[in-house]
């Protein structure tokens, strides 16, 4: 199992933090929700960090079973769609910059 992070570090213009949510949640989630081959989707909104900690208003979190059913949904219609509806939204309400990280998945249960 993989996931794919997408980490929005930056801020929300002030004042507009439930509008961007709202955005992204009524906007981006039924997108994201389409990648195909995803296991699951998780969207986590920012409300506090340590003192001199980076700032991230949004981190996406896209699971997929391997890389390749990773980059077949990063090449699909619903991929392309989300980066234009993003690029709106972040012009609307976010100052910052978006990086993505894949991960490896390991459980360990006690």
């Amino acid at each position: 199992m993989i996931t794919r992070f997408a980490m929005f570090e930056g801020s929300v213009a002030a004042g507009k933090t439930s509008a961007f949510r709202a955005a992204v949640r009524d906007r981006l989630v039924p997108l994201w929700t389409q990648f195909p081959g995803n296991t699951d989707v998780r969207v986590m909104f920012g409300d506090d960090r340590d003192a001199g900690a980076p700032e991230f208003p949004l981190i996406l979190a896209i699971s997929y079973p391997d890389a390749d059913t990773m980059n077949a949904a990063l090449a699909s219609p619903a991929r392309h769609e989300s980066k234009e509806v993003t690029g709106q939204i972040v012009n609307e309400f976010f100052e910052g910059r978006i990086h993505h990280h894949v991960t490896e998945q390991h459980e360990f249960v006690s």
